[in-house]
């Protein structure tokens, strides 16, 4: 009787040792399988870094495409370039029309500038025509801005003949003459003007 318990206490150890490895095994076997998810969840997230970096890489390669191809009908200075647009349209019409094309209105920064964007324009538009120019007022009184809202720097205000800018609250936006040989007027921004688009040349 003592030999059957004794053989009864033997085999139900045994049988708890059997299911206490059992379960270590089990257990061994969820870790490597959570191990494996975590490293093949890691290399998932790497690839699509990866796929992202080279889209990146891509568009930007077609933008800067798209740029020598503006570049090739426009005109080059000072690490610009420079597309005339003809039709005229209203300063706003005209700033959205050089964004849709992934540029700016054009923004003279010095005399060199003004210059040859005058030139450039009395050549391609007309030597009589005034174009706008990525300059307003509108947000402040008198506090003329360029397209990111800085403060201008270089300004070209015709002064001899009037004193620009002379439009108060009713002229907020800027226009470079051809009459005036390239120097600025404030207009209504609703009139409607022939412009040029300025890309930065990367």
């Amino acid at each position: 009787m003592a030999f059957r318990g004794a053989c009864l206490i033997l085999c139900i150890l045994s049988l708890v040792q059997i299911t206490v490895q059992q379960s270590n095994s089990k257990l061994k076997l969820k870790q490597a399988n959570s191990k494996k998810d975590v490293v093949t969840m890691q290399i998932i997230e790497d690839m699509k870094k990866q796929i992202n970096d080279i889209l990146q890489d891509v568009n930007l390669l077609k933008e800067q495409q798209a740029l020598q191809t503006i570049c090739l009908k426009g005109f080059k200075v000072h690490n610009k370039c420079f597309l005339p647009f003809s039709q005229a349209k209203s300063y706003h019409e005209a700033n959205n029309e050089c964004m849709a094309q992934g540029g700016i209105l054009s923004t003279p920064e010095n005399g060199d500038e003004n210059d040859a964007l005058y030139e450039y324009m009395r050549k391609k538009i007309g030597s009589e025509k005034e174009i706008w120019i990525g300059m307003n007022d509108m947000a402040t009184e008198g506090r003329w801005v360029d397209m990111a809202g800085s403060s201008v720097g270089y300004k070209n205000w015709e002064t001899e003949i009037t004193t620009q800018p002379d439009g108060g609250k009713q002229e907020n936006c800027a226009s470079l003459s051809g009459v005036a040989n390239g120097k600025w007027f404030d207009k209504k921004c609703k009139n409607e003007l022939p412009f040029i688009c300025q890309f930065a040349i990367v």
